[in-house]
């Protein structure tokens, strides 16, 4: 996701907050969060794969692999 793109949903909710939006600006507002939620989730997901449980020993035990 772009600065762009965050600008342009933080200025559509602050115009919704103020004034409204037009049926158009809340087709986008609702698309532009949608792909904001998405990339937020696949941040995490991949942030996910790559954290590893130490077990008090040291040990490091395989997580089963995704079918």
């Amino acid at each position: 996701m772009t600065d762009e793109k965050i600008a342009r949903i933080n200025e559509l909710a602050k115009k919704s907050r103020e004034e409204g939006l037009s049926a158009e600006e809340q087709q986008e507002q609702a698309a532009l969060r949608r792909e904001y939620v998405e990339a937020m989730k696949a941040s995490l997901r991949a942030q996910l794969d790559n954290t590893v449980i130490v077990t008090p020993e040291g040990s490091r035990p395989l997580r089963p692999k995704k079918k």
